[in-house]
């Protein structure tokens, strides 16, 4: 078993606002091998409290109450929040235990690191959905970076002190596009309780994404660093070395340069349909109370 927190932004159900974080949630819900020590909750696709609240509603509605769900600091720079405390302790308390999946900003996990300098130290794992190597250019508009560069201190001090630290980049995710006809024919064809839960609240963002960015589907970006906490083996990896400042991580940028001082893995997607399969078989083992 694999002791996890889950730092996210997590909008499942929001209008307008991404899906991927309570994608990669009800993964690692189904995932038999991953024990979820806690959720923590960030901003970035929306405010803070609505993070947080579509975070409780998201797993009463799963019947997993009892996994504690922490609110973390409302903006860049509020360091000082339950979410923090909660990541430092857990992690004080199973120290080379804990793997970290971060797929929103990362003041929480800054925040945990000024309140117990060994936080980093304690962790075992850190894995990152965020950043990006170069520009994110979809059909109709460039894509801004919406995570590395909500809090660039953050982000920095993350990167630069953490261990064993694995970026999923936005970049690599665009290797994988899960299509409206794929997911109907995974999800809206089956009667388990996970496809039904996931189809009743996603289908609208098919319709956001061909509108807004002129893409016949949507790309997996915080579902794809969960495989990779999960499933390593369904990817390469790609240890390099980054020349990281706070001015490039305001667009959440990622320097390669020569002289860099910054060891990095930037793991890419191996075989798409190993990829796929392994995802669409952990939503499917996730139980929901009520559905049927």
């Amino acid at each position: 078993m694999k002791k996890i927190l889950f730092d996210c932004d997590n909008t499942f159900g929001v209008p307008d606002c991404d899906v991927d974080d309570g994608l990669a949630l009800l993964y690692l819900l189904g995932d038999p091998k991953a024990e979820l020590l806690g959720v923590t909750a960030t901003y970035g696709n929306n405010c803070l409290d609505t993070v947080y609240d579509t975070s409780r509603k998201m797993l009463k509605e799963l019947g997993r109450e009892d996994i504690p769900l922490k609110k973390g600091g409302p903006a860049k720079g509020d360091y000082d929040s339950e979410a923090a405390s909660f990541l430092a302790e857990t992690a004080a308390r199973f120290p080379g235990e804990v793997s970290i999946l971060a797929t929103g900003s990362l003041t929480n996990l800054c925040g945990a690191y000024k309140k117990d300098s060994r936080f980093f130290e304690n962790i075992k794992e850190i894995v990152l959905m965020g950043g990006i190597t170069e520009p994110l250019v979809f059909e109709k508009k460039v894509m801004d970076e919406l995570n590395f560069s909500c809090d660039p201190h953050a982000t920095y001090l993350t990167l630069t002190l953490g261990k064993k630290v694995s970026v999923v980049t936005g970049n690599h995710c665009l290797k994988v596009l899960f299509t409206r006809q794929e997911y109907r024919d995974r999800l809206f064809s089956s009667d388990r309780e996970g496809a039904v839960y996931i189809r009743t609240r996603t289908d609208y963002w098919f319709g956001y994404n061909e509108e807004d960015y002129g893409i016949p589907g949507f790309y997996n970006w915080d579902v794809t660093a969960a495989v990779y906490l999960m499933h390593p083996e369904l990817f390469t990896d790609h240890r390099e070395t980054l020349q990281l400042s706070e001015e490039d991580l305001q667009t959440g940028f990622l320097r390669r340069e020569a002289g860099g001082t910054t060891r990095l893995n930037l793991p890419q997607i191996g075989e798409e349909q190993a990829f796929k399969d392994n995802i669409y078989a952990n939503w499917m083992r996730v139980p929901v109370p009520g559905i049927r």
